[in-house]
């Protein structure tokens, strides 16, 4: 695995919602090269950027135009280049995010493989035999392209199906993933990839990386090979690039060659009880019944989590990393859930578990999920995608353009949080992660590969603690009590002296007796 990795802490950032250099109301790549120095700062030492390349944003970027072309409103290719290279003279890295499934429907490779004439790119989406098809128990548009045949969609209408192949082929125009359509896919995409590898960037992050093959195996096996083909140029192309797969499915994806996956929020899984467990979206709000882990006044106990994610994390800790994030463009902001010292709490333990944390934009600084329209196929997830806050000027230091010409609305509320006015409070939330990341970062027992196991976890009971390091690294313990009550933690064995580091009061020890005070986190070494 690649050894950067193991000190890594990724800052997700929405490309046309971060900074607005040019004053048209949409972020854009010299933005974010401008705050560089604020992001390494903040601890995160690696970028993942959403979709930044040409398209007529329809799903906001996620329908790709043109793979090779940075959209306009962004910039160009030189200023993402230069954004490769000032990053790299911070020894930052930046992932950019990989679109393989689907293009736009306005991809000069559709509108050549809708031709009703037979040409090199008939086979590159997934077609039908005739005008009225259907798509095999996928999503299909007919009635749009002269051809006669139907095309399977992945996502949104305008998103059309790249064909990979099928692991079981039941009609006719379905192709098996070594079809000659098949592998030239695989050999457009490898294209991209190597094409923006060259350019400087340090790897991808994956969308939807599990739904390449169509009538795939329960393993995905099909996926799997597809994928493995793909990374395996990537390492011997650029050994030090890294992959990341929207996935949640670690035994598959890491087998598949990426580097790590992601824990995602699925409502109802081991993540969504860590933190949000929302009960749906109501009229564009989430309805947070209060029953996440941190959530002060809840019943539940670290297990719900533990019995989703541990035994993915013990299955593949030996082939990647399995990553934590605070949230992302399609989760609701994690303040809409917690309030700031339930996310003190969750902050400092989603830092302190093993895998590379991903920290989505504003949240360091508690930015609020906004009630808003959709906007570029966002739907209740637009309010997640609102303008990052600077400061106290005209748009909240987002941009200089007049405020009706924002690609989103700051937040309108009075007390709207700034990285300007935390920066100046010791005690805010923004310096608080700093703080966590900072201990991160000069500890070798926090990095992404060190040794994990539980010390303390029971049904019923509020506090977890666990165990990080070894021998080479130095050994940790981590505490966290999430309730309103104190709580006494069985140790296995006694810590040495005063805590590393805490959050909330300070906790006692008596021997091989831990208390924790109600909402408080502590590290302490251990022999």
């Amino acid at each position: 695995m690649t050894d950067w990795l193991n000190d890594a802490v990724f800052y997700e950032i929405y490309p046309q919602s971060f900074l607005d250099s040019n004053a048209d109301g949409i972020g854009d790549i010299p933005g974010i090269t401008q705050k560089l120095d604020y992001v390494k700062g903040l601890g995160c030492n690696a970028l993942w950027l959403n979709p930044c390349f040409d398209s007529p944003f329809k799903d906001a970027g996620y329908d790709v135009r043109d793979y090779k072309k940075v959209a306009a409103r962004y910039g160009t290719n030189d200023d993402l280049k230069a954004l490769f290279a000032a990053a790299h003279a911070r020894s930052m890295h930046v992932l950019l995010d990989l679109v393989p499934g689907h293009t736009s429907e306005e991809h000069a490779w559709f509108r050549e493989s809708a031709r009703p004439e037979k040409n090199a790119l008939s086979g590159r989406y997934i077609w039908t035999d005739s005008w009225i098809e259907n798509g095999d128990g996928m999503p299909f548009i007919g009635g749009e392209a002269e051809r006669c045949a139907t095309y399977v969609l992945n996502f949104f209408k305008c998103q059309p199906a790249l064909n990979y192949g099928y692991g079981e082929c039941r009609r006719r125009w379905q192709q098996p993933i070594d079809s000659p359509d098949a592998l030239a896919t695989r050999d457009a995409v490898w294209d991209i990839m190597r094409f923006w590898l060259d350019a400087g960037c340090d790897g991808f992050r994956v969308d939807m990386a599990d739904s390449l093959v169509k009538n795939d195996t329960p393993d995905k096996a099909y996926t799997v090979k597809v994928w493995r083909d793909l990374t395996a140029r990537l390492k011997a192309h650029s050994p030090e690039a890294v992959m990341v797969s929207e996935w949640n499915h670690p035994t598959q994806s890491l087998r598949a060659g990426f580097d790590m996956d992601f824990m995602l929020d699925w409502q109802g899984n081991g993540y969504s009880w860590l933190v949000r467990n929302y009960d749906g979206v109501t009229e564009g709000e989430p309805k947070n019944i209060g029953k996440a882990y941190f959530c002060k006044h809840s019943t539940t106990d670290i297990t719900k989590f533990l019995d989703d994610w541990l035994p993915s994390y013990e299955a593949t800790r030996a082939d990647g990393l399995y990553c934590l994030i605070t949230g992302n463009h399609d989760t609701l902001r994690i303040s809409a859930g917690l309030d700031e010292a339930e996310r003190r709490l969750a902050f400092a333990t989603l830092f302190t578990l093993p895998g590379a944390p991903f920290l989505y934009y504003g949240d360091e600084i508690g930015m609020r999920y906004q009630k808003l329209p959709t906007k570029e196929g966002g739907y209740n997830r637009t309010g997640s995608r609102t303008p990052m806050q600077w400061d106290a000027t005209a748009n909240l230091g987002f941009s200089a353009a007049a405020a009706e010409k924002l690609y989103l609305p700051v937040d309108p509320a009075p007390d709207a949080p700034t990285v300007a006015a935390q920066e100046r409070d010791p005690r805010s939330l923004l310096n608080t992660v700093r703080a966590i990341l900072a201990l991160r970062h000069g500890t070798p027992a926090l990095g992404a590969r060190a040794p994990f196991a539980v010390e303390y976890a029971q049904k019923g009971r509020r506090a977890f603690a666990w165990r990080r390091g070894d021998e080479a690294t130095g050994r940790l313990l981590c505490a966290v009590n999430p309730g309103a009550e104190a709580c006494d933690v069985p140790l296995s064995a006694a810590v040495q002296g005063a805590p590393l580091f805490t959050l909330g009061d300070a906790p006692a020890v008596r021997g091989t007796t831990l208390t924790l005070p109600a909402q408080s986190f502590a590290v302490f070494a251990l022999a």
